[in-house]
């Protein structure tokens, strides 16, 4: 009868270990997925951006990893590039204006280019005859697999006088490089090693 009582009192000890083994268990499982999802939760609210709106009322805005962005900014880039440096029209300030806002989305190398143009005429024949100059870009290929990044842009070129229309296949290549966001340089990219691989007439239009 004393064995028997012995023996239900080590077996109730050992069921008592097993309930709170169990139960230390599951409280840690719980103390962990607690923590994970706190953890996951202040993760969330991290990512949200709440904007003043004129002091008026809160927007709310995601943020995200500024990488994402960069292929399109890149693109953007250099299309603003092509835009206000091949954008040209009769008039001197205007063209200086375009040009100094060029300028400060590249290096020496586009100086150089505007300059060997200025010195052969180009600018001055421009405003001389009346000439306009526009620009539409075709498409952009960036590599983003070795930096600096290397670019080609594909592009027509229209010059448009009182006569005729000439159409030109433009292509360019340059490398991109990160540099400090401004307001003169929002991507926050700078072009090095501009150069022009191919400028020739496609059509010349005549006009009535």
């Amino acid at each position: 009868m004393e064995f028997k009582v012995l023996r239900n009192i080590e077996n109730s000890f050992r069921q008592l270990r097993l309930f709170i083994f169990v139960f230390a268990l599951l409280c840690t499982i719980i103390t962990g997925i607690a923590i994970w999802k706190s953890y996951s939760f202040a993760e969330a609210q991290r990512q949200k951006i709440y904007v003043l709106d004129e002091g008026k009322s809160l927007m709310l805005a995601l943020s995200q990893d500024a990488s994402i962005n960069r292929p399109v900014e890149a693109r953007e880039h250099i299309r603003r590039f092509h835009e206000l440096f091949f954008t040209l029209s009769p008039d001197k300030n205007a063209i200086e204006s375009n040009m100094s806002r060029a300028f400060y989305l590249a290096d020496k190398t586009v100086f150089n280019y505007y300059k060997d143009l200025a010195e052969k005429g180009y600018y001055n024949r421009i405003i001389s005859g009346n000439v306009q100059q526009r620009i539409e870009i075709d498409s952009i290929q960036c590599d983003f697999n070795q930096y600096p990044y290397q670019v080609i842009a594909y592009a027509r070129q229209y010059i448009i006088r009182s006569s005729n229309i000439t159409e030109r296949s433009l292509i360019t290549a340059c490398n991109l490089v990160n540099a400090v966001r401004s307001d003169t340089n929002p991507q926050g990219f700078t072009i090095e090693k501009f150069a022009i691989k191919e400028n020739k007439n496609i059509q010349v239009i005549q006009r009535q």
